[in-house]
C-alpha cells in the first residue's frame, strides 16, 4: 500500500500546506461559477456564485401584489439553488480529494 513511499521522509506539513493551497485555487475558481434557479416559469429567478454568495434576484412585477404565491415562490427557488450549492460543494471535495494522488510525491524515496 505504501510501496514507493519513504514515510521517514514525509512531512505532513508540506501535505498540509500544499492541500490548503489547492483548497484556496479551487475556492477561487470555484467563485466565478454561476448557478441559477427559477420558480414559477421564471417569475422568480435567484443566481449564486460557487461560493453560494447570492449574486442575483428577479422577482415579475405581477406577484408583487400576491403575497403568498411570492413567498411560495421564493421558498421553492431558494430551496432549489440550496441544492444547487451543495452539489456543488460535494463536486468540489470529491475533485480535491482525487487531486491527494499529488500528495504521493511529498514522501517518495
Amino acid at each position: 500500500m505504501f510501496d514507493g513511499i519513504d514515510l521517514k521522509n514525509l512531512n505532513l506539513g508540506d501535505m498540509i500546506n500544499k492541500f490548503q493551497d489547492m483548497a484556496k485555487e479551487q475556492e477561487k475558481n470555484s467563485a466565478s461559477n454561476l448557478f441559477t434557479a427559477k420558480a414559477g416559469g421564471g417569475m422568480v429567478e435567484i443566481s449564486i456564485n460557487g461560493n453560494s454568495e447570492v449574486v442575483d434576484l428577479k422577482i415579475d412585477d405581477s406577484l408583487l401584489e400576491d403575497k403568498d404565491s411570492l413567498q411560495i415562490l421564493l421558498i421553492s427557488c431558494m430551496n432549489d439553488i440550496i441544492k444547487q450549492s451543495e452539489e456543488n460543494k460535494k463536486r468540489m471535495a470529491m475533485s480535491l480529494m482525487g487531486n491527494l494522488g499529488g500528495l504521493g510525491n511529498l514522501g517518495q524515496k
